[in-house]
């Protein structure tokens, strides 16, 4: 292993910022960071490790700003509730995306429209 990477300090899990309290599946996104932190280093190659542990975060980051968005904004929350009520399989498929089950690719442009849709005009 090379000198460079015996100094170097790297966290995973709850350390790095992956806190989950949605699902609990921090333990899981503990996992994935450390497969690509054993994987980086194999590679003696650290850069490997922040560009996954990017892409391992950015779906849980994401559902973290909605919602908090949606504590801090109660026209969003209720939009929100009232959409998820009138479309019960959004949230399972959010759910799903959100623990990594599939890509938020996946989740469908058709699913995103729905909700956006709903979001918009979900007033009465």
């Amino acid at each position: 292993m090379s000198s460079e990477l015996l100094g170097t300090d790297v966290l995973v899990g709850e350390a790095s910022g992956s806190v989950d309290p949605l699902t609990g599946e921090g333990l899981g996104l503990a996992f994935q960071q450390a497969s690509a932190l054993a994987e980086a280093l194999a590679n003696q190659d650290l850069s490997y490790y922040q560009t996954a542990h990017q892409r391992i975060q950015r779906l849980p980051v994401l559902m973290s700003k909605l919602l908090l968005a949606m504590g801090r904004h109660a026209w969003l929350r209720r939009q929100m509730l009232k959409t998820l009520a009138k479309e019960p399989q959004l949230s399972a498929r959010l759910l799903v995306s959100h623990v990594g089950a599939f890509s938020a690719i996946d989740f469908g442009v058709g699913n995103i429209l729905k909700l956006g849709r709903g979001l918009l005009v979900n007033s009465s």
